[in-house]
């Protein structure tokens, strides 16, 4: 059993963020119905290029992410017919997640007093741009917005003298992890009602996600008063530490070190790339050595890491007691076996998805595709109680699809 079975989300949500929420709800278990509007659906489904990707028919991954395993219901809220069955559907629901503007929850009768009203013990979830208080609460955004460049990270991994900045590696980057924040929110709140009774109102924001992603570093800078900076490009990553940084093999692949105590892990390496001959050079006997002759130690290891290719290094240092790792891009992680062996991708359908992090007993994540535009709604509506006359009735009036 699942942690969330039981759990009916009625989710009132476009694009990536609040959707790859009710994802991971469903991934956990939830039941989840995704309300989109009547006509259009959600906005992303019409989303089909990505810089120079470009998906071509169906399955849609840029769908497909955030939305597996829901049931999609075809709704115009702003119809009375259809507010009507929307707030039958808050009755029978434990959570009520959206994405909507203020301006908007209050236009379509969807705030939390509105939706409070018809079931008092719903929990609220409000993914939002900028947070709930403030002059600009009411603002809309994306994550390159308010998580990627105001949030800091934007700057951050900007080295210095670039003209513009670095882009965020992937569509929806900081939605998803925003997403994430805001499902372990909601089972907090889950947790807290089955304890106390009392239901509570969850606030995410892509401001307050990237603020969080990039905590460690604001604090440092705040505790300082200096700004990180970027290394750049080609610049070994640790200016004392040579075991802390990237190294390129012969087949122009490349190995990350993340060894924080040098001294401890050097005679290993030496080893491991054969160079036992460096065990007991007096430049390199102690930590403080070590970080006087980095630049002497960093030019030896790159000679020694480009003589092999990343395959021949992955064997040789299997045995290697300090962190490396292998610099993956996007399509390479997918051949990966440690990724394989812990089921960090799941199928949905016809479509292989990155599984949602959490799992549960040593199990690997079961989910379902996401459903087609308005694919569900009349199951849905049979299992409110609707006989074949309304539900058609509803049709006409243009309320539901």
């Amino acid at each position: 059993m699942k942690p969330l079975e039981g759990i009916r989300v009625l989710e009132v949500a476009m694009y990536g963020f609040v959707p790859s929420a009710g994802g991971v709800l469903s991934d956990w278990g939830a039941e989840v119905i995704k309300i989109e509007h009547a006509v259009t659906g959600d906005p992303q489904r019409g989303l089909r290029q990505t810089g120079q990707m470009k998906v071509v028919g169906d399955p849609n991954p840029n769908v497909e992410h955030a939305n597996r395993g829901k049931r999609s219901f075809g709704l115009d809220m702003s119809k009375p017919e259809g507010k009507e069955v929307l707030y039958d559907l808050v009755r029978r629901a434990d959570v009520f997640l959206t994405s909507f503007l203020p301006q908007h929850r209050a236009k379509f009768g969807i705030d939390v007093d509105d939706i409070r009203a018809v079931n008092p013990k719903i929990i609220y979830a409000r993914g939002s741009a900028l947070g709930p208080r403030g002059d600009e609460s009411d603002r809309g955004g994306y994550d390159m917005t308010a998580f990627w460049c105001r949030a800091g990270t934007a700057a951050t991994v900007t080295p210095p003298g670039t003209e513009g900045m670095i882009a965020p590696p992937g569509p929806a980057y900081g939605d998803t992890i925003s997403g994430t924040n805001l499902a372990g929110g909601v089972a907090a709140a889950l947790l807290k009602r089955e304890r106390t009774g009392e239901p509570s109102v969850v606030d995410v924001s892509l401001l307050g996600s990237g603020l969080w992603s990039m905590g460690h570093g604001i604090a440092l800078s705040v505790h300082l008063d200096q700004a990180m900076e970027a290394p750049v490009p080609g610049v070994h990553g640790s200016p004392i530490n040579p075991l802390t940084g990237i190294y390129a093999t012969s087949d122009g692949r490349y190995l990350s070190f993340i060894m924080m105590q040098p001294a401890k892990f050097w005679a290993d390496v030496c080893r491991h790339i054969e160079r036992p001959d460096l065990i007991d050079d007096p430049s390199f006997a102690t930590g403080k050595d070590i970080a006087e002759n980095c630049d002497k130690a960093v030019a030896i290891l790159r000679e020694a890491i480009a003589t092999r290719t990343l395959e021949d290094w992955t064997e040789r240092l299997r045995t290697l007691a300090g962190p490396w790792a292998p610099v993956q891009d996007s399509l390479q992680v997918s051949s990966d076996a440690q990724i394989r062996a812990n089921d960090y991708f799941v199928q949905a359908g016809e479509i292989e998805l990155v599984s949602s992090p959490v799992q549960f007993d040593v199990h690997a994540t079961e989910t379902a595709a996401a459903p087609e535009f308005a694919a569900n709604t009349d199951e849905i509506l049979l299992e409110l109680g609707l006989e074949w006359d309304r539900i058609i009735e509803l049709k006409t009036a243009g309320a539901v699809t």
